[in-house]
């Protein structure tokens, strides 16, 4: 069956910044884990984790060396050649959401859907994402969900709380938190982390 466009691939050439931006922020020595910290905080020790969308490699390399078994998936050509020059300890599939098959993969103690992932998968399909990712998570498993709720970035959509939530209920998870940022700020008007788990 074939996939929609992501809004990510319709967004094309816009959106490379992005990976060059954390590039440099990498070069630099900037704290680039906020990610990382919290998903390791709520997965137990050597976790089965899934990266969904991984960009250039960042959050599932630093899950990798904090010892979890980490699976990563990047569609994006050029984040996927870019990780692997980053970071070419990561293996990292050329899947996005839909293509990964919960039979092929197995199941997971922690699916990451961070970096805005949400906002730009295609159009209509985000029942279709997080029903997905609710297949991929393990009975006790939890989804970490991050995304700027107002299209700010190129190409992203906006996204609603309520829709979100009704989204994600619609896909039989239920949320467990949500906070303003991945340090756990409390929730605002400007990005949302939800932490999910099968309802």
């Amino acid at each position: 069956m074939s996939l929609p466009p992501t809004r990510w691939e319709l967004a094309g050439d816009r959106n490379r910044g992005y990976g060059e931006t954390f590039a440099q922020r990498v070069a630099e020595g900037a704290d680039v884990d906020g990610e990382a910290r919290l998903l390791d905080a709520i997965a137990p020790r050597g976790a089965r984790v899934l990266d969904v969308g991984s960009g250039m490699g960042r959050v599932a390399a630093a899950l990798q060396a904090r010892g979890h078994r980490v699976t990563a998936t990047e569609p994006d050509a050029v984040l996927r050649a870019q990780s692997e020059a980053t970071y070419p300890e990561l293996a990292v599939l050329p899947h996005e959401a839909l293509a990964l098959d919960p039979a092929e993969v197995g199941e997971f103690d922690v699916v990451a859907v961070v970096g805005n992932v949400m906002v730009y998968v295609g159009e209509d399909t985000e029942r279709r994402v997080l029903a997905r990712v609710r297949e991929l998570l393990a009975p006790e498993g939890r989804a970490v969900v991050g995304f700027h709720l107002t299209a700010v970035k190129a190409g992203s959509r906006t996204y609603p709380p309520d829709e979100f939530v009704a989204d994600a209920s619609a896909a039989g998870l239920r949320v467990v938190h949500r906070f303003g940022s991945y340090e756990l700020h409390e929730a605002n008007d400007e990005y949302a982390v939800w932490v999910l788990a099968r309802d």
